[in-house]
């Protein structure tokens, strides 16, 4: 399993959010770059970076992801890159401006004919986010929450050459009161691709717990920025 540092995007600068409150903000740093050169420093090989406005359509931060991929390029880091990806060209604009991979998350989870299509377009590059509350999806930057049960939707994504499934435990983000582990065990159960794990998580027995789930690997926000769980320590045990 592996421990990916999350570069959360807003108004131009790197935050972290509280149980997918925009309202509810308890990290900001104000150069973004900065903060993922910060990671990079410290040996990370991997950054999921989200640009939260676009997500909402209330802007963009593609200046600072642009920065970060060039920064990432040049020090051969993997990122992947998402937020308010709904269509191919989106996707090849972030593909050619250096993301790894990117993730597609709201018409992915209520158009899955496009993500089907999107999938064989750029199979091995699309990560499919998540986001639940409880087991529901939720969707246009948490605002919204579909019928759809997780566990159902990576079943139905198990046929498609997705490069991972994003779960991220909105109901828990943030909160640094420990992941779904249940979710996550569920998920990875019937998923074909590679599960990251997302929400909640506060230490390196979280990890380890989420390691014996099935996860792949963990998306790491608030506990990383507020040094709840060392950074180092991660990358030294969850490498790869």
């Amino acid at each position: 399993m592996i421990a990916i540092p999350a570069v959360d995007l807003r108004d131009g600068a790197c935050v972290q959010l509280v149980g997918g409150s925009y309202a509810d903000e308890r990290v900001r740093i104000a150069d973004p770059l900065a903060a993922a050169r910060a990671w990079m420093d410290l040996g990370f090989t991997r950054l999921h970076v989200v640009d939260l406005d676009a997500a909402t359509g209330a802007g963009s931060n593609g200046e600072a992801i642009a920065a970060i991929l060039y920064e990432a390029d040049r020090r051969g880091v993997d990122v992947a890159v998402g937020g308010g990806v709904r269509d191919d060209e989106a996707i090849a604009r972030l593909i050619a401006a250096g993301a790894r991979h990117v993730v597609v998350g709201t018409r992915a989870l209520i158009e899955p004919e496009w993500l089907a299509r999107a999938a064989a377009r750029f199979p091995d590059r699309l990560i499919l986010a998540a986001d639940v509350r409880g087991r529901k999806i939720a969707t246009h930057g948490w605002a919204q929450t579909l019928d759809d049960d997780v566990v159902a939707v990576a079943r139905r994504a198990a046929t498609l050459p997705l490069a991972a499934l994003l779960v991220t435990a909105v109901h828990r983000e943030g909160r640094m009161e420990g992941p779904d582990l249940d979710l996550i065990r569920d998920v990875a159960a019937v998923s074909t691709a590679p599960v990251l794990a997302s929400g909640g998580i506060a230490s390196l027995d979280d990890l380890r717990a989420l390691a014996g789930c099935g996860a792949a690997g963990a998306v790491i926000g608030m506990a990383f920025y507020t040094r709840a769980l060392d950074p180092a320590a991660a990358r030294e045990e969850f490498a790869t």
